[in-house]
């Protein structure tokens, strides 16, 4: 019982120190599934606090389980996207709970310049989750296998302050 009490009271202690975007000098790893209409993969981005509200990043991206497409199985440059981001972190504008953050913003990537729309959770001062939708706003590169990427995906993951 002793031990329980111990561990109750050590979780309550981390997660009153949470702190979802802290502003410049801010420093964010997710990593998580992508999922997508024929395929879902993996995902890594790293973020990097600008300014009080705003932050730029990269990601990366792997379509893992596809389904054959005319009986064929694409390479790996058919799953792989590669990312440049901008996030206008507004947690602290919409005066929610520090431990939480909505970060709307931009992406450039492989496939298309698109849009997405996120949410942080941390737990501790070092670990937390987060989801994110994104969607192509202009496409270029239409002859992707599958049209991965170039459609509305889902992202669910750990998040970690570095």
């Amino acid at each position: 019982m002793k031990k329980i009490i111990t561990l109750l009271l050590l979780v309550s202690f981390a997660l009153s120190n949470a702190q979802a975007f802290k502003g410049k000098g801010d420093r964010k790893v997710n990593a998580g599934a992508v999922f997508q209409d024929g395929g879902t993969g993996i995902e890594a981005s790293i973020d990097f606090g600008i300014g009080e509200n705003l932050s730029y990043g990269f990601g990366t991206s792997y379509v893992i389980g596809v389904s054959a497409y005319n009986n064929d199985y694409k390479n790996f440059t058919d799953r792989y996207n590669a990312e440049f981001r901008l996030n206008a972190n507004i947690g602290s504008v919409l005066k929610l709970d520090p431990k939480m953050d909505i970060y709307p913003g931009l992406n450039l990537n492989l496939y298309n310049f698109g849009g997405h729309v996120g949410f942080r959770y941390f737990f501790t001062e070092g670990f937390g989750v987060f989801t994110e939708v994104n969607f192509p706003i202009a496409k270029y590169n239409v002859d992707s296998f599958g049209g991965y990427y170039n459609q509305l995906t889902v992202n669910l993951g750990a998040s970690f302050n570095i």
